[in-house]
């Protein structure tokens, strides 16, 4: 999932901790078998040009011909740098809007009003981006601290530059004269941005009487700061579980061998996904995996529960003063559903259309249970499904996901990836030397579009887990594309944040299939940030309505289900002559679809806990809102847990978890367009298409246009309905 960082939306701030639903596929925050040399190999297509890496500077030169601005972050060193940059950007903005507060009403014009302010706050949100990638990634914890202190001295600045009475009547007063025919037409970008602004003031409250939008902007700041230490908690919990060989009988030894103490226990961590998802799928014993998921279920609960119980209390005071029913009313009306109604109907008519296919695939696992416990009565539970999933894959479809890993080593499919996305979107990729990063091993790579030679943009990998970092698999957003006041445009820099499993001294770093799939939804991201075209930073790359951001992503993890595809690339790293059986590749996919029913089932559970627990306007006991929703629609949770402690979504993807749904909708239907094209999924046509007609114009017009012009036909639901088993 795009990691969403700082929107300066006229009052509303957005410090996302969204992660994808694939994103359970991520690892937490140990250092591990960490090797500093293993992790400096680049991807085999740039290994031969290591030591004569392009540096910036020389990049800079020729962007200048270009008419475009190459640069990468300067990232502070020092917690005394980290305060400078935030305190000197905040300083320097409220400086440019006392200027624009003081604007004649009568001379205002859109460039001096709605343009400007995009100007103002673009470079306070590149410093908000990057205290957010280094609050999530710093290996000194000092600095992670100082990130975060910083963040909420941004929060608060957002919340009061957006209540500001005097920008407010300055962009008030060219409203006016505009809607009176006072002033030139708008068209295009232009006049997207305008409404947006104006709209966005209406969503802040501007338009209140002064006691009502005062009391809005104090809840605002206090949510934000909550916020932040919602997330904090998160990311600084770390969980250590004992268990005994006998507990951890069926976990490979492979994973085993990491994990051993020298007095024959192990030691595992529930907030560190790897070591979870072991012991999940794979501990033949009940209560080793109840163990394991009731602690995962418990973290950051004590601290996190009152934090939520506040946030969520906060946000319904703030929804009504605001003149809508909810929360969840609020956030949606800027989504491509535009009610939490509409929203909580979609979730609902998948849940009921799954519900004969779930209670299908839930037989199947309690049938492998009571053959194995010789209980006639078992049931399964929620510490079971992912158990039970695998045995069933493996049972009926000869799939092994461990034993799978020998085909994907994660520079190779580092490497074919790259060569599969600058094929069908005309790329180049080239490593270069960026002269520093915030952690020794990670690599910057420089975009240009293949046929022109155009600059486009830069990307950072940081691939494998270590202490205090993000723990998931999320793309950060660093630099955001924007045409400056000089006319030359500013391109994008982000940065892929992922946990694969470290190489060893005998292996390279081997993926599962679910994580490849994850590199490449998370790869799209990249590309959704880097190919973007926009004049405003306010519209650059994944700055588009929040249930369809994942849909361009979530459709390119098709190309990992492809064979010729996967022949590109995947192979045994032992010998690579070896490629994937095609017939294990249709058992995959078999027990995909044998099993897709879990998989939304638990994801819909989600979506609707999070509506439910914003649309109502009274105070609520978000543990048993969250619970209850679970059980209803999923599985119970382990008693006396509360999983949404430790549930990220809550701050960003508040009321929006529905998106990922509603998004996957969205993203079989652009899929079925490269597989029903004359080069399927490689056509570069349809990838041309895509980055003209989603990637570059990001949020700069309607979404549902842009969405029209890519299939060039209206949207169906057919294609998903199809690829879950359901047929209309």
């Amino acid at each position: 999932m795009s990691k969403q960082q700082f929107s300066a939306r006229r009052g509303l701030i957005a410090i996302t901790a969204a992660v994808a639903i694939v994103t359970i596929l991520g690892c937490s925050t140990t250092g591990g078998a960490y090797s500093k040399s293993s992790s400096n190999k680049a991807p085999a297509r740039a290994a031969a040009s290591e030591g004569h890496l392009r540096t910036i500077d020389d990049l800079q030169q020729y962007a200048s011909r270009h008419r475009v601005i190459l640069s990468l972050p300067r990232f502070e060193r020092t917690p005394a740098q980290v305060a400078a940059s935030a305190q000197n950007a905040m300083r320097e903005a409220d400086a440019a809007l006392d200027r624009f507060g003081s604007q004649d009403p009568d001379r205002v014009t859109f460039r001096s009003t709605i343009a400007a302010l995009d100007d103002i706050y673009y470079p306070v949100n590149t410093v908000a981006n990057r205290m957010s990638l280094m609050s999530q990634t710093q290996p000194d914890p000092a600095m992670r601290d100082a990130c975060i202190g910083q963040i909420k001295a941004l929060s608060d600045w957002y919340v009061a530059a957006g209540y500001r009475t005097d920008v407010y009547n300055a962009c008030k007063a060219y409203d006016v004269a505009y809607r009176e025919g006072r002033k030139p037409r708008l068209f295009g970008e232009d006049l997207k941005l305008y409404e947006d602004t104006m709209r966005d003031f209406r969503r802040a409250g501007l338009e209140l009487d002064q006691a009502t939008r005062n009391k809005v902007e104090a809840l605002q700041k206090d949510l934000a700061r909550l916020s932040t230490d919602f997330d904090t908690n998160i990311t600084n919990a770390d969980v250590t579980l004992g268990f005994t060989a006998q507990e951890l009988d069926g976990v490979p030894e492979s994973f085993l061998s990491q994990a051993a103490m020298d007095n024959g226990q192990y030691q595992l961590k529930p907030t560190v996904i790897t070591h979870f998802l072991a012991v999940m799928q794979n501990a033949r014993s009940e209560a080793a995996r109840k163990k394991m998921k009731t602690a995962r279920y418990s973290v950051a609960q004590d601290v996190n529960t009152p934090l939520l119980q506040e946030i969520v209390r906060v946000r319904s005071e703030i929804a009504p003063l605001l003149g809508y029913d909810s929360w969840a009313d609020y956030r949606t009306e800027i989504k491509m559903a535009k009610s939490a109604k509409e929203a909580l109907a979609f979730e609902w008519d998948l849940i009921n259309g799954l519900e004969p296919k779930f209670q299908d695939e839930i037989s199947a696992y309690r049938a492998l249970k009571v053959k194995d416990t010789g209980d006639p009565n078992a049931q399964i539970r929620i510490w079971d499904w992912r158990y039970y999933d695998n045995q069933l894959k493996k049972s009926r479809y000869s799939v092994d996901s461990e034993a799978l890993r020998v085909y994907f080593p994660l520079e190779k499919c580092l490497a074919g990836m790259f060569d599969i996305y600058q094929e069908i979107f005309g790329l180049k990729f080239e490593q270069i030397d960026p002269g520093y990063t915030w952690f020794d091993g990670v690599t910057c790579w420089y975009v240009s579009d293949a046929a022109t030679g155009d600059p486009l943009g830069f990307f950072y990998l940081d691939l494998y887990p270590r202490q205090g970092k993000y723990n998931h698999f999320a793309e950060f957003g660093i630099i955001e594309e924007k045409v400056m006041p000089n006319g030359r445009s500013q391109r994008p820099v982000v940065s892929l944040v992922c946990n694969f499993t470290p190489p060893t001294a005998d292996a390279p770093s081997l993926m599962t299939h679910d994580e490849l799939e994850t590199l490449f939804h998370e790869f799209g991201h990249a590309m959704h940030a880097i190919l973007t075209q926009t004049k405003y930073g306010q519209f650059a790359g994944t700055s588009v309505p929040g249930d369809f951001v994942e849909a361009p992503s979530q459709m390119l993890e098709a190309w990992v289900w492809d064979p010729k595809v996967l022949d590109r690339f995947a192979a045994d790293y032992r010998d690579p002559s070896k490629k994937i059986d095609r017939k294990i590749l249709d058992r995959m996919k078999e027990a995909k679809l044998a099993t897709v029913a879990t998989f939304y089932r638990r994801q819909l559970c989600f979506g609707v806990a999070d509506l439910n627990l914003h649309m109502s306007g009274s105070y609520q006991d978000v543990a048993e809102v969250v619970n209850d929703a679970m059980a209803e629609v999923f599985l119970a949770p382990p008693k006396g847990t509360n999983f949404a402690a430790y549930w990220g979504h809550l701050t960003g993807y508040d009321a929006g978890y529905y998106g990922y749904a509603w998004a996957d909708s969205i993203a079989a239907d652009m899929a079925s367009v490269f597989e029903h094209s004359p080069g399927g999924l490689m056509d570069r046509n349809i990838g041309m298409r895509l980055r003209e007609e989603i990637y570059a114009v990001g949020g700069s017009r309607d979404i549902n246009v842009s969405i029209r012009a890519f299939l060039q036909r209206d949207r169906s639901i057919e294609p998903f309905l199809r690829s879950i088993g359901i047929e209309e």
